[in-house]
């Protein structure tokens, strides 16, 4: 997909969604790499969008990223509902396998930010080990604070990726992406949230059966009741939908 194509979208309480599927993603980040300018890619969920809508300055942020991509299955479901449906979703866990496998064809450099030391050093040597062929230009874990952004920026930017993963948490990851995505000149930069600790084995994916009833959040919800809190967002996402449907998919 060349990359003067404008993206189709359907913007949900007015943040746009792209409507490519999988292997369309990939084609267009694959031109996004080759361009060499900064694409940021956020893996977008319902809990996201309603951070939004009560965040100005998140919603902004969200709305200047080059690609947003519809993660959770409410926002397929919300798009549906408001008369202007989604295929389905692009999931950031699948997205980073699909970038990794069309790293290897095109000998991509990749750089890990995120997670504990242990989790981010196994995420590595296994990724490496499954795409040989990928080059893991360098990794770090993600808790550091402000006073070291500057030192990590560099530290990436010495590495010189062609694409960056973050997982810091959807509060934390997006926000530093933007406010550093022109600094890092990373071709295409992408928040993965709890995907490190899947592929480092700390973490089990939601087994497959799961993922086809698109119950993944209850899932995750029963192995760490710690979220509980956050996924109130889920149904008063679900309540807004319901009582504003006319205005879901409509640009203000």
């Amino acid at each position: 997909m060349n990359q003067t194509t404008k993206i189709p979208t359907v913007s949900i309480f007015d943040i746009p969604f792209s409507k490519l599927d999988m292997n369309d993603t990939v084609a267009y980040l694959t031109e996004a790499v080759k361009s060499g300018r900064p694409h940021q890619v956020i893996t977008a969920n319902p809990i996201m969008v309603m951070a939004a809508l009560d965040n100005p300055e998140y919603k902004t942020m969200m709305q200047n990223a080059e690609l947003i991509v519809p993660d959770g299955t409410g926002i397929v479901w919300a798009a549906g509902v408001g008369g202007d449906p989604l295929n389905d979703r692009v999931t950031g866990f699948d997205m980073l396998h699909e970038l990794m496998k069309a790293g290897e064809t095109h000998r991509w450099k990749f750089y890990l930010l995120g997670s504990t030391k242990e989790v981010i050093q196994a995420a590595a040597e296994r990724l490496q080990m499954q795409y040989p062929a990928a080059i893991i230009a360098g990794y770090r874990d993600g808790f550091f604070g402000p006073e070291q952004d500057d030192e990590v920026v560099e530290e990436i930017r010495k590495a010189s990726p062609d694409i960056l993963f973050v997982a810091r948490g959807a509060d934390t990851q997006e926000p530093w992406i933007a406010r550093y995505k022109e600094r890092l000149g990373v071709p295409v930069m992408m928040g993965v949230g709890g995907s490190f600790d899947i592929i480092s084995g700390k973490s089990k994916r939601a087994p497959k059966v799961v993922q086809k009833l698109r119950m993944e959040w209850l899932y995750r919800l029963l192995r760490e009741p710690t979220r509980a809190k956050r996924m109130l967002a889920l149904p008063k996402f679900a309540i807004k939908v319901l009582r504003e449907k006319e205005k879901v998919t409509k640009t203000s």
